[in-house]
């Protein structure tokens, strides 16, 4: 019989656990995240869980508070501008995505969409992961690393608080059409469509995400403090 050994649980382990969960809204805008629970929940001593929180703030997905560590606010206008920045360049990864393709990229495409349309009513985790997995196939059929790295950069700064705008109405089901058009585009090699494609895709993205951050503001108003200039 043979022993297999568990998976080795370090900083870079645990980093990657925390920032998926972050990124997928596992933790929400305010959630406090503390060392003592993390290295219990993990088995490991203090010194890997505080590296991995050292990266997670280089990369802006935690901030310091009154009482450590929290998952960053949602700040509307940064979000805002932090879609306007992907839809460009998600148009451009589009474009050259579909220049650039080869055929293993159209196999891992066509199978992330027929993963996709398989789920049956998938929670909102789920429908931010599966989405992430999409598009980074997007990403890499561009082969060019320095795009690659822009965009996946940029998508650490999107939080998807209170919720993914794939859980608006029937936004999942448009999507995934979305996503099988882009596919249909970049195997055809056709490079303004899949731009254009790409482009509606994240616009839309906008708008839904400006709804839901009017709804919270609704239902949360913050008091005012005086004049901001």
């Amino acid at each position: 019989m043979t022993d297999t050994a568990a998976p080795r649980v370090d900083g870079e382990s645990i980093f990657q656990s925390l920032r998926s969960e972050i990124l997928s809204g596992v933790h929400q805008p305010g959630t406090a995240i503390r060392e003592t629970s993390l290295a219990q929940r993990f088995g490991v001593s203090r010194t890997p869980v505080r590296e991995a929180l050292s990266r997670l703030q280089q990369e802006r997905l935690l901030e310091r508070a009154a009482r450590g560590l929290q998952v960053p606010q949602v700040d509307p206008q940064q979000v805002i501008q932090i879609y306007d920045m992907r839809i460009l360049l998600e148009e451009e990864a589009a474009r050259q995505a579909a220049r650039a393709r080869q055929f293993p990229d159209l196999m891992r495409l066509e199978a992330l969409l027929q993963r996709d349309r398989q789920l049956q009513e998938p929670d909102d985790h789920t429908r931010i992961t599966t989405n992430l997995d999409f598009h980074a196939a997007m990403w890499d059929c561009t082969h060019n690393p320095v795009l690659r790295d822009l965009l996946d950069r940029l998508s650490t700064h999107l939080i998807h608080a209170p919720r993914s705008t794939l859980s608006t109405g029937n936004r999942w089901a448009e999507s995934l059409d979305e996503h099988e058009a882009l596919v249909h585009a970049i195997e055809q090699q056709d490079s303004d469509a899949a731009a254009k494609i790409a482009r509606q895709h994240m616009e839309t993205a906008r708008t839904l995400r400006l709804q839901l951050l009017r709804e919270t503001a609704l239902q949360h108003p913050v008091a005012s403090h005086g004049p901001r200039r």
